[in-house]
């Protein structure tokens, strides 16, 4: 969706050889002090470029405000500058992972599991699993393999310093095992950047290997290791864990949205038969746990639960040819929409490609032969949309070398895939429809009553035209309030709720460019109605007669009468209800305006901010937030009782570390942990708060760092509860460790191990602080008695003077400041505005926001709809059961 809004408003390498004289391997790393230097550099390189890029941005502001060019006479070598992988990511992070807002964040966690599941297409791993952790982080785990910790020859002789294979998995871009036919026969990852990526674009991360009878541990910030890797405690596991924070620097949004997240994981188990994928978010609790044994049948299964199926039996289809695996599942219902949903080595490809077209041709060209040998067609003959109305499927293909467009890969593009889809398709489905003739039948009948429709819809529409010459564009509504203009590309049509709506929207319009077409009562259904009824109905006819470019293949936007069509209902029960039904008019009648981004929903903006005699809209309240702190900021400074002060951009700076910890502290403190405690366990020479708990027989232990925990372990010869518990010696690990690992009084306690996810978070915050003068405790409550002069100070102006207690009062204070001489409304919804306020807030493009439907996921649209608008009340029910809690401003 976008907007359519104003542009301005210490660890020594281990030896390979141990003492019992079995070679292990050392995770080769170069000291820590290396690893600090290194850092600095990179560091100061950073902030290098950044304020070179901050001084040729300012240069070019002034050059456009002051009407010039920013273009320099002289073109010389100090104008072209070198990037590092990590600053070229970070720079243009949309190259990598397509934008930095919802969909980009999600592309992180996909990108992390897409990994763990390269492992299950291996047959080397079992069980992934996902957790999202309360302060936004997020660990993905596998039972593979373990990436490699040793040394890398190449990457260390490239670099000139002792480089492990894990650290070059991390840090170097186009460094990966999916280059070739070794690690992986077929992957989702083709590029040697995901995992890489999603560690420079993150706060912080961190990597835990276990194999080769050992855990291995390596800690990054912002893409920078902060150590080497660490040998840890013995285990007979294998795996990866990677936990990565995304970067607030980055993103705009780093909240994750579960329903998105369990969606892809449950495709997943689907694609993958056998895997077990555990799904967890601890910020609500909920979760899944998927695993499927019938793989894809039970996908599409799935897929068809709120529709009445044609045939019980799903048809399989499998084959293998030049190393192209394929497997598709089909089952047809009485719906009169198409869902194919495509992937390739797991990744869905939304856009199609090769093996779908290759699936389609043989489809159409399979039963169309059937049908004419079994006499079925009289005088129709149907098409290929005729055959595949109703049809759910599923295309699966696992391709040694795929061909996608970009690091995104929406669309496969291998051409011999195409031909092999198409042979196998054809002969297995025929060889289906000769065994079981019954459901070869009733197909193919579906696919004839689908032509006759079609042939009763273009009659339908042939007497609209004599009658109107509707879709001509000659007739109109008689309800259509229609706008001066001839000019296309700048006429709008608004589609309101009733005539009372609709007066007050002729109101507030803009006659010289905006339409408005009131819309009486509630549309047909159009996803289960066939087209020849949808065509029927009278708001229908209107709808038609006014954009004047057909439905369905017909449909011709050269002819259309507006560029904007946009939907604006009240925001109740019924103004949803409405708006539902057209946006699944357009998905299945109008389906090339949707596609071509025409379409619109009003989105009135929640706040309306007066200042004096000017006035303007915010959308959303974490936006407004944020204009109230950087209001607040202006003439404001901040002291201490010990002299120290902050104005200026260190203020900007310190309350944007404030805020950058604020969610994080509360998660803490809910999990019952005061920050006033937990600053006890403040390690005084790194600056930072524990971030592991360890209990054994209600025993805390606090550490730092897993290298930490890891040395108490295999101190005590403790267990962990989450380990496997088993009597058989480990492989590769020496008798003294192997016996130090039971060796405990009492064998049956384990130990509980607790990462404090938040306390990362908070650790970045305190490092950005401790620059600007403040810490810890200064985020802390003292106990003062009222004669003493106040902890600190907010001062804005000459006169006026805050006391505050501690730092966390800060940003609420900001706030309050900023909101001094405003006057904020909060509006409830378009049913609740004038002709005055609905022009304001919702029709004048200076100030409004549209929000564009578009067609990111034909296959989720489609699954949707169906749910909510399908025959079947059952899974509607189950839907609205688990998203009711979901739910605001809820209209009774």
């Amino acid at each position: 969706m976008s907007d359519d809004t104003p542009s301005d408003p210490d660890s020594t390498p281990v030896s390979s050889d141990d003492a019992a004289g079995q070679t292990t391997p050392p995770p080769v790393a170069a000291s820590v002090n290396d690893y600090v230097a290194a850092r600095a550099a990179v560091e100061a390189e950073d902030s290098a470029a950044a304020k070179a890029r901050e001084v040729v941005a300012a240069g070019a502001r002034e050059a456009v405000e002051a009407g010039r060019t920013s273009a320099k006479a002289e073109y010389t070598d100090k104008d072209l500058q070198h990037l590092s992988d990590l600053e070229h990511v970070r720079e243009r992070p949309g190259m990598y992972i397509g934008d930095t807002s919802t969909r980009g964040l999600h592309h992180l966690v996909y990108e992390v599991v897409d990994n763990s599941i390269d492992e299950a297409m291996a047959k080397f791993a079992n069980t992934v699993t996902v957790t999202v952790h309360t302060d936004g982080s997020v660990t993905v785990e596998d039972d593979g393999r373990g990436i490699p910790v040793t040394r890398h020859d190449q990457l260390s002789e490239e670099l000139d310093r002792e480089v492990s294979t894990l650290e070059g998995v991390m840090t170097v871009l186009k460094f990966g095992g999916k280059f070739e036919k070794g690690a992986y026969q077929t992957s989702g990852g083709l590029h040697g950047v995901g995992v890489t990526v999603v560690n420079f674009l993150s706060q912080w991360a961190e990597v835990e290997v276990s194999r080769d009878g050992y855990t291995w541990t390596q800690e990054y910030e912002r893409g920078v290791p902060t150590g080497p890797v660490v040998k840890g405690r013995v285990t007979k596991r294998t795996g990866t864990k990677t936990t990565f924070k995304a970067d607030r620097k980055i993103f705009s949004v780093t909240k994750y949205n579960f329903d998105a997240l369990s969606k892809r994981l449950q495709e997943l188990a689907f694609l993958n038969s056998g895997v077990h994928i555990k799904f967890l978010d601890e910020r609500n609790g909920e979760g899944g746990d998927f695993q499927y044994e019938r793989g894809i049948v039970e996908f599409v299964e799935h897929l068809n639960r709120a529709s009445d199926v044609l045939h019980t039996d799903v048809i399989q289809i499998i084959g293998e040819k030049d190393g192209t695996e394929y497997e598709i599942a089909m089952q047809y219902s009485t719906e009169f929409t198409e869902n194919v949903q495509s992937y390739v080595n797991n990744i869905h490809t939304i856009e199609g490609g090769t093996h779908v077209s290759g699936f389609r041709s043989a489809l159409t060209r399979t039963l169309n032969a059937y049908g004419k040998k079994e006499n079925l067609f009289k005088g129709t003959v149907p098409g290929g949309d005729d055959f595949r109305e109703g049809i759910t499927a599923v295309i699966s293909v696992r391709v040694p070398h795929p061909q996608f467009e970009g690091q995104t890969k929406t669309k496969l593009g291998n051409s011999d895939v195409e031909g092999i889809i198409n042979t196998g398709v054809g002969e297995q489905l025929a060889k289906y429809m000769e065994e079981n003739p019954r459901i070869a039948k009733t197909i193919v009948r579906k696919g004839l009553l689908a032509a006759e429709a079609r042939e009763a819809a273009r009659k339908a529409k042939d007497l609209l035209r004599k009658r109107k010459d509707a879709l001509g564009g000659g007739g109109l509504p008689g309800k259509l309030r229609d706008c001066i203009s001839k000019n296309m590309e700048e006429c709008e049509i608004y589609l309101v709720e009733g005539d009372s709506a609709g007066g007050s929207a002729e109101g507030g319009r803009m006659r010289e460019y905006q339409a408005i077409l009131p819309l009486r009562g509630k549309i047909i259904n159009a996803y289960k109605s066939r087209e020849d009824k949808v065509l029927a109905n009278e708001e229908v006819q209107s709808m038609i007669q006014a954009f004047g470019t057909g439905i369905g293949a017909d449909q011709d936007l050269t002819k259309r009468r507006y560029n904007k069509i946009i939907i604006m209902t009240d925001a109740d029960v019924d103004g949803s209800h409405i708006r539902t039904l057209l946006l699944c008019f357009f998905y299945r009648q109008m389906y090339q305006l949707v596609a071509g981004g025409h379409v619109y929903v009003a989105q009135p903006p929640l706040f309306r901010v007066q200042h004096g005699k000017s006035r303007y809209y915010v959308q959303s309240e974490e936006e407004m937030k944020g204009q109230l702190l950087e209001r607040g900021l202006n003439d404001t400074f901040f002291e201490s009782e010990d002299g120290r002060r902050a104005e200026g951009e260190t203020m900007r700076q310190l309350c944007t570390a404030l805020a950058s910890m604020e969610d994080a502290i509360i998660a803490l403190e809910r999990r019952g942990i005061s920050l006033r405690i937990h600053a006890v366990r403040l390690d005084p020479v790194s600056g930072k708060l524990p971030s592991h708990l360890l209990t054994y027989e209600n025993e805390e232990h606090w550490f730092h760092s897993q290298d930490e925990v890891e040395t108490l372990l295999n101190e005590k010869g403790w267990r962990l509860d989450n380990e496997v518990d088993d009597d058989d010696e480990l492989e590769g690990v020496n008798e003294e460790d192997a016996e130090s690992k039971t060796d405990s009084e009492n064998p049956e306690v384990m130990a509980h191990l607790a990462e404090l996810h938040e306390v990362r978070t908070i650790n970045s915050g305190l490092k950005d602080l401790q620059p600007l003068g403040f810490g810890l405790e200064d985020l802390i409550p003292i106990e003062r008695t009222g004669a003493t002069a106040p902890r600190f100070e907010l001062i804005r102006g000459e006169d006026i003077r805050r006391p505050l207690g501690d730092l966390r009062e800060l940003l609420a204070e900001v706030r309050a400041a900023g909101e001094k001489g405003l006057q904020l409304t909060r509006f409830k919804g378009l049913g609740e505005m004038n002709a005055e306020e609905l022009r304001e807030t919702t029709l004048d493009p200076a100030n409004r926001t549209l929000v564009k439907v578009n067609l990111a996921d034909v296959g989720a649209a489609d699954e949707m709809f169906r749910l909510l608008m399908g025959d079947k009340v059952e899974p509607r029910r189950e839907f609205i059961e688990k998203h009711a809690l979901d739910v605001r401003n809820l209209d009774v």
